[in-house]
């Protein structure tokens, strides 16, 4: 064979290959509403930076027919490629050939890419849209799942690891990406579970549909799995893009800094913000906005347990990550879903050397038998252990209400919070007037001619004495009471003092944080 016939040989394959399972394959994925694993890809990467791996692999399988349909790359496309700039490993489940399953050998080309990953410092995107195990190839198929866990859990903390969910997702399938740190679904076409629906009504005799079971809108609001709920697959890859921008590259690099002109904001109406009824409610995110750069307010798990929200912002072009309480819902109180959400987020920021801010106003955590009986000690105590495990500059402003455990809980002064500043309507204290004066005024109250009069009286001398930031700042435990409207200023100017510190944790294997 001479030179010629063996480059034309080599572009008959490589053609071969970039058909995936064939034009009718790709026409039926089409009708579907969906991508194709190779322009999954190209809508992610920088044009023209995708650098493809292992495309001439094939399965080496000779049972139960196999051996008849032996296509290239056997389902999932594996390379590296460039997000604004930045190399990043990328993985894309090739739904066309053979319903996407996973087997030997497409196991092996993900786990070769991870390895890669870790081994240059680079983040590691997954596109996931398979119909499982490749039931033909029996415990190799499991095998392929279980290597690829034991990376996922390696790489966890030393390179971001981020699963986009644009297909079915399920059986053993789904813990992969739920290790990996955020998950994008997408309406309508995702779908996550452990059993699908069928199982269900022969086990339990429930009726419940797929999207119900498993959608985007499920895992986004009521399980917490997925991160962010997308409208298609073209936003699916636009916020992965977005999410890629505030994170470094690996855990030995600092967030990328964006060019930041600084622009007119509205801090004067801060002084006027917080409303004289402390139990009137306001959107927390309306402070935050006034405060970051403008328009880089980014939610994860926006629309689960809304009462705390979870967010990447940016000071001065700075990234940084924001834990605030959400006082529109709930009263903003901490419980054992938000607890969780905000754990999640703050060890995600700690690991990549994302500075943290906290925005404050808490009344303590959400009582009943409900939370009390699915564990709010123990998910609570995540987001403590969370907070005092982190290392990374911390800095909180306490807005109105910090009651109770709840105060020590968001990142307070005696848990390492680094600079830890109070607005005038900051309320520090054990719980509200009210409840503090039936509890310390009892006997009197008990015994009183006018109860209501007499409760009225200790409820504002409570306040008065209590219900103020002036008690902690006298005991060093608010570094400063600042004016609403210095609140950016501030912020910039302690988040540059404090870029470079260094906190340690005691040697050890890993901490055993409560789970």
């Amino acid at each position: 064979m001479t030179n010629k016939e063996k480059l034309e040989l080599l572009k008959q394959k490589r053609e071969e290959a970039m058909l995936g399972g064939g034009q009718k394959s790709i026409d039926s994925q089409h009708k579907r509403g969906k991508l194709t694993a190779r322009e999954r890809i190209h809508l992610l990467l920088d044009q023209g930076t995708f650098e493809e791996m292992d495309i001439f692999v094939r399965h080496q399988s000779r049972d139960f027919g196999l051996e008849n349909t032996r296509y290239y790359t056997d389902g999932v496309i594996t390379g590296v490629g460039k997000i604004k700039g930045r190399n990043v490993a990328v993985f894309s489940q090739d739904f066309t050939i053979l319903g996407g399953s996973l087997a030997e050998y497409y196991a092996k080309k993900i786990v070769k890419i991870m390895e890669l990953a870790m081994k240059v410092g680079m983040p590691v995107i997954g596109i996931n849209d398979s119909g499982g195990a490749r039931i033909q190839e029996g415990v190799l198929s499991l095998a392929g799942y279980a290597d690829i866990f034991l990376r996922n859990t390696l790489a966890s903390g030393v390179v971001p690891q981020i699963s986009a969910i644009v297909g079915p997702c399920a059986g053993g399938a789904v813990y992969s990406p739920a290790i990996t740190d955020f998950i994008f679904m997408v309406d309508k076409i995702s779908h996550m579970f452990i059993t699908g629906p069928n199982v269900i009504k022969a086990v339990t005799n429930e009726d419940v549909t797929f999207d119900d079971l498993g959608g985007a809108n499920t895992h986004g609001i009521k399980s917490g799995v997925s991160h962010f709920t997308c409208e298609n697959e073209i936003d699916c890859f636009d916020k992965i893009r977005t999410l890629m921008s505030y994170i470094p590259s690996n855990n030995m690099e600092l967030p990328p800094i964006s060019e930041h002109e600084e622009e007119e904001y509205d801090l004067e109406s801060l002084n006027e913000f917080v409303p004289d009824n402390p139990n009137k409610p306001y959107d927390m995110r309306d402070i935050i906005n006034k405060v970051i750069d403008k328009d880089s307010l980014f939610e994860v798990h926006k629309d689960y347990a809304e009462n705390i929200i979870c967010a990447f912002g940016r000071i001065n072009g700075r990234p940084i990550g924001i834990v605030a309480n959400q006082p529109l819902v709930l009263a903003g109180v901490l419980c054992l879903n938000s607890s969780i959400k905000g754990a999640r987020f703050v060890r995600f920021c700690d690991a990549f050397n994302i500075p943290l801010v906290v925005f404050e106003d808490v009344p303590g955590f959400l009582p009943g038998t409900d939370q009390e009986w699915r564990g709010v000690i123990r998910h609570g105590a995540k987001l403590l252990y969370a907070f005092c495990e982190a290392t990374v500059p911390k800095i909180t402003v306490i807005i109105r209400k910090a009651y109770g455990g709840a105060y020590d809980v968001m990142n307070s002064k005696h848990i390492r919070g680094d600079v830890n500043l109070a607005w005038p309507s900051a309320e520090i204290a054990v719980m509200g007037a009210k409840g503090a004066s039936e509890i310390i005024f009892k006997k009197q109250l008990d015994v009183a001619e006018d109860r209501r009069k007499l409760l009225d009286e200790k409820i504002n001398e409570f306040n008065n004495k209590f219900l103020n930031p002036y008690i902690a700042a006298e005991r060093g435990f608010i570094d400063d009471i600042i004016e609403p409207k210095d609140t950016r200023k501030k912020l910039i100017t302690y988040f540059e003092l404090i870029e470079n510190k260094v906190d340690f944790n005691p040697r050890r294997k890993h901490g055993n944080i409560p789970l």
